[in-house]
């Protein structure tokens, strides 16, 4: 018995309710940790102050939901120059005329009060922006993406700790092997019916990758420790010519947040500074450090099509699973997402996350790099704005896949792509290796 497009439209109405209740409920502990003076700094030009992220949440939620979904009045039309991403680089931000955090705490609410009206009333279907709940979804994916930006921030931010977690499950390697192969064939990458997929994921289209292997679990902090034991900083036969341009100007010798003192790395997490532990996947570490590291080990980054099908390919039924693990949700017994513990878990961890070829922590953990350059799919078409994924495409930017214990899962699934300059080092960034078969 199929649903009535009433029945439809309730289950989408409860997903999309709870999709943004999460990330708001993210997005207040974010912002409620840390008094108004700290939302108001820049602690980095990299990064925006704290309070421009908030102000930005509601805003971009007021022009899809209020405006161009239910056709309402501009709110605050005369902020929304000074809440355009592209209009204001990072480092410019503090300079603008900024809402207070008051103000902006109010504004977001108020948003928000008013988009819960027309979540319960407006039809769910019958045009490309609220079919499926669309544009909730994507605002909802939205938010979370600027909770993993204001993490990153605080990760940034000096002083003490202002946020805790639980520690993550327990892992290992004992019995996996180092690497899974992955034969060569077909498989189908990206997605032309998941509903809350973006442009870029989009369409579904066949790719052929010939066989390959690649590691079981993401590079640890001991195994990347080992190449910079061996001074693989220090010599330029790894490093890709404008990677070793920017270690040699910035004397990085290591990856971000870490220190030598005593013969023992220590590293700054979170306001906590504590021993590097050599079990985690190795974090922040840019392209040109992910990709150094391949070349000292005699391998190389994953293209992006060989890491989808690693993570999706199910050869018993030859079709690509919405996860490594299945099409089901992901639950805490199956991947480190969504801020739950802030931090990696030990490589090997999450058994029950493992893809069909054997290669574990696909999804959580850490974003990986890949070695291919951020393009469109063939039959590409952009939705609902050029700005979300088309101006990035070329050469300047590499995709990053998996999603990191910083994201939640409504903006983490086997086809979301993530992409960035390859010189970022402050986000949730690491990486596995793959060789030919």
């Amino acid at each position: 018995m199929t649903e009535t497009p009433v029945a439809a439209d309730e289950v989408l109405r409860k997903r999309a309710l709870e999709a943004l209740t999460t990330a708001r409920d993210r997005t207040r502990l974010l912002t409620e940790c840390v008094d108004d003076g700290e939302l108001t700094a820049q602690h980095s030009p990299l990064m925006s102050p704290l309070v421009w992220d908030l102000a930005h949440i509601g805003n971009q939620e007021e022009q899809w939901l209020l405006r161009a979904v239910a056709g309402r009045e501009a709110l605050r039309p005369e902020i929304d120059s000074v809440y355009d991403a592209f209009e204001h680089p990072r480092a410019e931000r503090p300079a603008l005329p900024l809402l207070s955090p008051a103000e902006s705490r109010t504004y977001a609410s108020d948003v928000r009060g008013r988009v819960l009206d027309v979540l319960e009333a407006h039809p769910l279907h019958g045009g490309p922006l609220v079919d499926s709940a669309f544009a909730f979804g994507m605002i909802a994916q939205h938010e979370q993406q600027h909770d993993e930006t204001m993490l990153i921030t605080h990760q940034l931010r000096r002083g003490p700790a202002a946020l805790s977690a639980p520690e993550p499950p327990g892992g290992g390697t004992a019995g996996l092997p180092a690497e899974v192969p992955v034969p060569a064939g077909p498989f189908t990458m990206g997605t032309s019916a998941e509903p809350w997929a973006l442009d870029n994921e989009r369409p579904a289209h066949h790719r052929h990758v010939d066989a390959f292997f690649i590691d079981t679990t993401p590079v640890t902090n001991g195994a990347f420790q080992a190449f910079v034991a061996d001074g693989g900083y220090t010599d330029e036969r790894w490093w890709a010519p404008e990677g070793w341009e920017q270690i040699r100007r910035h004397g990085i010798g290591a990856p971000l947040f870490w220190r030598c003192e005593g013969g023992q790395w220590l590293r700054r997490r979170f306001g906590t500074t504590e021993p590097v532990p050599e079990d985690e996947p190795v974090l922040h570490v840019s392209w040109y450090e992910a990709d150094a590291y391949a070349r000292w080990a005699g391998r190389r980054l994953p293209t992006e099509a060989e890491w989808e099908k690693a993570a999706r390919h199910d050869p018993a039924s030859g079709r690509s699973r919405r996860y490594p693990w299945g099409d089901d949700d992901p639950t805490p017994e199956r991947a480190n997402l969504g801020q739950r513990h802030l931090r990696p878990a030990p490589a090997g961890a999450y058994p029950e996350g493992a893809s069909p070829c054997g290669a574990r922590q696909l999804v959580g953990d850490v974003w990986e790099w890949t070695s291919s350059d951020f393009l469109p799919y063939p039959g590409f078409a952009a939705f609902p704005y050029r700005e979300y994924s088309e101006v990035f495409f070329g050469p300047g930017h590499k995709v990053l896949r998996g999603g990191s214990f910083a994201v939640d899962p409504v903006a983490c699934r086997g086809t979301f792509r993530n992409w960035d300059l390859p010189v970022r080092r402050q986000i949730f960034s690491g990486f596995r290796t793959a060789r030919d078969a």
